[in-house]
């Protein structure tokens, strides 16, 4: 092998991201403490937006016309159930309540923060099949803009 194509090829592996170093954090209702869900295998983050059918009698061609609406996302998240983890308590306690939590997801090996919002706790259901693990999976609601904390700028510190 060439050395410039093993440099091509080793500068495309450095770029990309194993989805085990991606971690889902919450902060707790202090607002003090950033808690990793125990036992997490799988993430999602959703993100999509509406579309406002504008088609008209005139339209031309038969085709219909859209425009965008409004976004929003959420996140998927699911794994080993470790019940008596802070994770998962504060998890339950979210479920019982109403209230939003601020969230953010992490890239763990990097050490870099990559989105961050608030979301509702919408659904958490725990699944106990009779051949593996008790397993868990949550699904959050953002509220308001996921923000993309690679590219926010930071304030300066005063």
């Amino acid at each position: 092998m060439s050395q410039a194509l093993l440099t091509e090829l080793t500068g495309k592996l450095n770029k990309a991201i194993a989805g085990k170093d991606i971690l889902l954090s919450l902060w707790d209702v202090t607002g003090n403490t950033l808690i990793a869900i125990a036992g997490q295998q799988g993430l999602t983050i959703n993100r999509d937006k509406d579309t406002i059918e504008v088609t008209s009698k005139d339209t031309q061609g038969g085709w219909k016309e859209n425009v965008v609406g409004m976004k929003e996302w959420s996140i998927d998240n699911d794994g080993v159930y470790v019940r008596d983890h802070d994770s998962h308590k504060l998890l339950a306690t979210l479920f019982d309540g109403d209230d939003p939590v601020l969230i953010k997801v992490t890239n763990q090996k990097t050490q870099t923060d990559m989105f961050g919002g608030l979301a509702l706790l919408t659904s958490y259901p725990i699944e106990a099949p009779y051949d593996d693990a008790v397993t868990y999976s949550i699904s959050l609601t953002g509220t308001g803009a996921l923000v993309d904390l690679e590219d926010a700028p930071i304030p300066p510190v005063a």
